[in-house]
Order: C-alpha cells, then structure tokens, then sequence
C-alpha cells in the first residue's frame, strides 16, 4: 500500500496531544490541594480516575476498531475528551474533576488502541519500527512543553493578565482568579475541540488488522488470563506506569514540601525536564539496545533509576531537584523493554495479549494513590518509597525472563554472533 505521509504527521501529532493532555497532572497537584484543602489520598484519586480508564477501554476500544474502523473510535475519543476538559473549565470542583478526568482518560484509552494499527498502514510496514521511535520522541517532547505552558499560564494570570494577549486576557475572564491553574484545561477544551474537527474532515485509510494484531474474542483474553506468564509481565507494565506516574505526579509536591521551591515555576520546570531527559534517555535506549540484550539493558537502567531515586528522596535540596529528573532519564526506555519482552515470550495471540498489557496501565491509576494514602499516614517521602517496589519488581523481569526471541544486536566482535531478530 502506498505510503501516506500526511496520515504519519497527523498520528505524530496526536500522539503529542496525548502526551500533553495526559502528564499535566504532576506539576498542578500542589495547586488542586491548596485550592481543594486536599489530603494526599483525595488528591491522588484524580491520576486514579484518568488512568483507571485504561482498564475499562484499552480492549474493548481494540474490538470497536474491529467492529466499526478506525475513524469512528478516533472521532468519538476527541468528542469524549473535549467533553470531559470543558466541564472541568466551566465548572472547577473536585467531584467534577474526578469525572472530567476520567473522561479525559477515557478518550486517550481509546486513541492509543487505535492509532498503532494505523501507523504501520500509513506509514509502511517496513518502516513501523522508525515510525514508534518517533512517536516516543514526540511524546516526550510533549511532555516536557505542557508543564512550561502551564507555568506561563498561571504566572501571567496571576500577574493580573492586563496587557498581555488575546489568549491570556480570554482567560482572565473565564478563569476564577483564585484559580489561575484551571486555564490549563481550556486549553485543553481548545486543542481537544481543534483535532476534532481535523478528525472529522481527514480522510483515513481503512484499518485492515493483522492476524497479531487483533485485539481477540473474549475467550481468547480469559485463556490469556489463566497464563502465569502473562499475568507476571501485566504486572510488569503495571509496575512501570505506576513508576513513571509515581514520581511524575508527586516530584513537585514533593519539593515544595520539603525543600520549599515554587510549585508553579520550580516544580514545573523540574517535571519539565523529568520528560525532557525522558526523551534523552530514549534515545540512549536506542543504541544501547543495539550493543546489549534488552534484559542487561533493564538490569542497568532500573538499578539506575532506584539510585536515582534514592539522591532524590533522601538527598539535599540541590540534589533532589536534579535527581528527580534523571529518574525519568533512566526510566524512559523500560516500557518497550518490559513489552516486547512480554511479547516475544509468547507464540501466537500477540494482539490479544498486547491489549491485556495495555490494561497494565491501570498501575497509573492504582500507584499515586498508594503513595498518597502512605504519604497522609508517615509523610510524601515516606509514601514515594513505594516506588522501590515496582522498581524493583521491573529489575526482576531482566533475570527471570525468558523470551522466544531477543533483540537484535550489532556483532561487535570478528567471532559470528548467533542472535535472533524480534
């Protein structure tokens, strides 16, 4: 099939809007408990609602695709999202930002099941594992703007938003002065409302599944729930998104509490470069995954990321502030291992199997509010040393896994290498 390069831009773009809506939650915590009186565990209830949604989409969206194409599920994701973000904007409460969150989630859920299958048709088989490695790029790209257009956000509207542009003075009429944060989620209205409408108007090629790409009957997840393999690298994916939304969500609280800097400047800037060295340490990933095995590859990136969170938990005020970050360095390359891992350790049903990990995602949701509870009982410090546990956990996998296959490696000596492709 010919290639459709303007369909790879628009996935490229939506993947980045994903980012952007999904990881916003770190850097506005500190604000949503001071403008709620908050505890801890209510606070971490909202990542709960947005990621929670995983569970309940991720398999049924692959089986919509299958039903009615791609389109329709994409349209209804935008719809659901732009839903879901302008209720909060209008009305800013904490029970509305329960539900508004969860139909956020509910949307991107639905997009990431779709926008794989379509990739590898716009974009060319041949060229798929290019494509996802830019879709990572993107994505943490994303990631480390959305915390700077909420920092430039509040701190223009809390300077009273006089003499400044369109958009800001727009927003300081519709944004509750005490609530200069909430702006955050018109502008997510705005974007949701804007891929909507290209959504609507772009022609898309239709969605042939392969076979391994078929997400699968319900029989076919029930057998794949009874597999003792499956179920240990479902924890895996949902000890690795608990992670990264671990430290993600509670760094900035975490560094107002207890070091005292500036939530909506400092924080932000620290969650910022969180994903900014997150995309660093993709492409580190990249070629290290070409030198060595994946698992010594997870092995040294997850003992880094814990020493890492050790100097940033435990550490002076200097030390934390940048240890945070390269817990996300460290961190970045972990989900593609964990997965393909879990992937190449199977023979058939991969598609089935690849929605029952993306379910794993729920970790997002169960995770934060782990620490919160832990965090309200003995303090956040006290809480974020949860993480160690599914850091951990994901450092296992590099010793008891045992994949069919393993990733091909550069022969970096003269004597030929016997190394099988994934």
């Amino acid at each position: 099939m010919e290639r459709k390069y303007y369909i790879v831009l628009f996935i490229l773009l939506v993947f980045s809007v994903i980012s952007f809506l999904t990881n916003i939650l770190g850097p506005i915590i500190p604000d949503i408990i001071d403008s709620f009186n908050l505890s801890l565990t209510l606070v971490s209830f909202l990542p709960f609602s947005f990621f929670i949604a995983y569970g309940f989409l991720s398999i049924p969206s692959g089986i919509f695709i299958e039903k009615y194409g791609g389109k329709p599920v994409l349209v209804a994701a935008f719809s659901i999202a732009f839903t879901g973000a302008l209720t909060f904007a209008l009305v800013p409460s904490y029970p509305v930002a329960i539900m508004s969150l969860f139909l956020i989630g509910s949307g991107m859920a639905m997009l990431q099941v779709t926008l794989n299958p379509l990739l590898r048709i716009a974009g060319g088989e041949e060229h798929l594992a290019f494509n996802m490695v830019l879709v990572q790029l993107v994505f943490g790209l994303a990631s480390y703007i959305s915390p700077l257009v909420y920092s430039y956000l509040v701190t223009r509207l809390n300077a009273g938003g006089s003499g400044e542009n369109i958009l800001i003075r727009f927003l300081s009429i519709v944004v509750p002065q005490d609530l200069a944060w909430v702006s955050i989620y018109w502008i997510f209205a705005l974007v949701s409302f804007v891929m909507l409408v290209i959504m609507a108007l772009l022609r898309l090629p239709k969605v042939q599944l392969k076979e391994g790409e078929r997400v699968g009957a319900w029989e076919t997840n029930k057998n794949l729930l009874n597999n003792r393999i499956v179920i240990l690298f479902f924890i895996g994916i949902f000890a690795y998104v608990g992670s990264e939304q671990g430290v993600a969500n509670w760094m900035s609280k975490f560094l107002s509490v207890y070091h005292g800097y500036d939530p909506q400047v400092a924080g932000a800037k620290a969650v910022s470069w969180f994903w900014g060295l997150f995309t660093a340490g993709t492409m580190l990933g990249l070629v290290l995954l070409k030198i060595f095995d994946s698992r010594k590859v997870l092995v040294g990136f997850s003992l880094s990321a814990m020493f890492c969170l050790i100097l940033a938990l435990f550490g002076p005020a200097g030390v934390s502030y940048v240890a945070f970050p390269l817990v996300g360095f460290f961190i970045s390359s972990l989900w593609s291992i964990v997965f393909s891992l879990g992937l190449n350790s199977l023979e058939k049903h991969h598609g089935a199997f690849s929605g029952v990990l993306c379910t794993g995602i729920i970790g997002g949701a169960v995770v934060p509010v782990i620490i919160g509870s832990l965090g309200d009982l003995g303090g956040l410090r006290y809480g974020m040393m949860f993480i160690f546990i599914t850091l951990g956990y994901i450092l296992s996998v590099g010793f008891w896994a045992q994949p069919l296959v393993t990733n091909k490696t550069i022969n970096l000596s003269k004597k030929k290498k016997t190394t099988t492709i994934s």
